[in-house]
């Protein structure tokens, strides 16, 4: 029987990249929420612009690298050593958190939307690396549990930056405080990436191209040859479309259905950020460490039968005269049961995305995991905006928050079906037990 994973922590071949990729994760965290917060309080009589178009901007700033640079991120972490690469990424970081200082003391939001684009650049040429280094450091019965390790520290980094930034960004000193903390947070990410061990030479054949387009296209006609990667690949991206939009409309959720406040939202992303970790925790004990999909279907009906409970254990929304905090909403009917239905939407996510992860890394050509990777992102991205722009349309539609949850559960099912039949076909195809 497999180790657990937690073992992991404690080797020099894993632990430095788990670090690097941790405080990478809660770095650009603190960072965001810091400025959309700014954006949200106090950007609007600063530069006369509607601080909710600032807002938008703001995430689609982010999210525009993918599309941009993926391609040549995936080309050049297979061209060249991956652990130098990870190295000049996190370094490159200490002087764009130094501009993000510049432009919180400054209150420059044009700087800091820049130092954001600058944010996203890194978080793109950094996803390839930090996917593709894992095979070649850890041995396949691993894997799972490498990745759920990854997976559960990116949702605790994402959580406590979030919450981080957002606390601390308005409180006297506060951007002193956030200044500090991005800048002593690039500083140890930079120290973990140094101890990241080589990897084998780059595939020194790769050619880099500098057109987005035609490179990014060409990247995701190759993928979609290696049949189970590219499949993962669409697993993982939809997986990312749910996870977004549920993200996306707790304010709305709860202001607007729940008549709760900001410390409601704030329960709401714990409770999820803790039960995707905890879902990809028990990943390696349900797989004992095989490289196998036997769950993700698991994970995908676990997940549509969380989202129908959500739906039928909230309310109707009504008139909202004074919002409601933590420990009054937890007194209401149906409150333990929203957030049990929450949790078992986020264990069940857990439990389908990590072993997408590992068959998209395994499953793929070698010489190719890199661009592979950057397929992924490209294709995450895509799903997440489509999730975005859809979301925009059913609101303007006047159709409820709850109800579109609900319709994101319906819209789970086939996708659920499909997951198990493909699964069973390649089980039946490869013998699996």
């Amino acid at each position: 029987m497999p180790q657990s994973q937690f073992h992991l922590l404690k080797t020099k071949r894993f632990l430095p990249l788990f670090l690097a990729q941790f405080l990478s994760a809660f770095n650009d965290n603190v960072f965001k929420n810091a400025l959309v917060i700014l954006m949200t309080y106090k950007a609007g009589e600063k530069t006369g612009v509607d601080p909710r178009l600032l807002v938008t901007a703001a995430a689609g700033i982010f999210i525009l690298p993918f599309f941009l640079f993926s391609a040549t991120a995936g080309q050049i972490a297979d061209r060249f050593e991956k652990s130098r690469l990870i190295r000049i990424i996190r370094f490159l970081e200490i002087p764009v958190m130094a501009l993000a200082a510049a432009g919180f003391f400054l209150q420059n939001y044009w700087m800091l939307l820049a130092v954001l684009f600058c944010a996203g650049v890194m978080s793109t040429f950094f996803g390839p690396l930090k996917y593709s280094i894992l095979p070649e450091h850890l041995k396949e019965d691993e894997l799972i549990g490498g990745n759920a390790l990854i997976e559960a520290g990116t949702f605790l980094a994402i959580l406590l930056g979030t919450i981080l930034g957002g606390i601390l960004i308005l409180r006297d000193g506060g951007i002193a405080w956030i200044s500090g903390i991005i800048l002593a947070t690039a500083l140890l990410g930079w120290l973990s990436s140094r101890w990241v061990p080589k990897a084998q030479g780059g595939a020194t054949g790769v050619k880099i191209g500098w057109n987005f387009a035609a490179e990014t296209w060409q990247l995701v006609r190759h993928a979609m040859t290696q049949k189970d990667a590219f499949l993962s690949i669409i697993g993982i991206s939809w997986f990312w479309l749910v996870g977004f939009t549920f993200l996306a409309q707790f304010p709305i959720y709860a202001s607007g259905v729940l008549g709760a406040n900001e410390e409601v939202v704030t329960l709401f992303l714990t409770v999820f950020s803790v039960g995707i970790a905890l879902g990809s925790l028990v990943c390696n004990i349900l797989l004992k460490g095989k490289v196998s999909g036997a769950y993700v279907p698991l994970g995908a009906f676990g997940m549509t039968a969380g989202i129908f409970l959500f739906w039928l254990a909230s309310p109707q929304p009504a008139a909202h005269t004074t919002l409601i905090g933590f420990s009054q909403f937890i007194g209401t009917a149906g409150g333990w049961e929203i957030l049990a239905s929450l949790l078992a939407i986020a264990v069940f996510g857990g439990i389908y995305i990590v072993p997408l992860y590992v068959i998209m890394q395994t499953r793929g050509e070698a010489t190719h995991r890199s661009r592979i990777v950057a397929v992924n992102n490209v294709m995450n991205a895509l799903f997440m905006v489509a999730g975005a722009v859809m979301t925009m349309v059913l609101l303007k539609m006047h159709v409820g928050v709850t109800e579109i949850f609900l319709l994101i559960g319906v819209m789970n099912v086939p996708v659920a079906f499909l997951v198990r039949r493909i699964v069973a076909a390649r089980r039946a195809a490869q013998g699996e037990a």
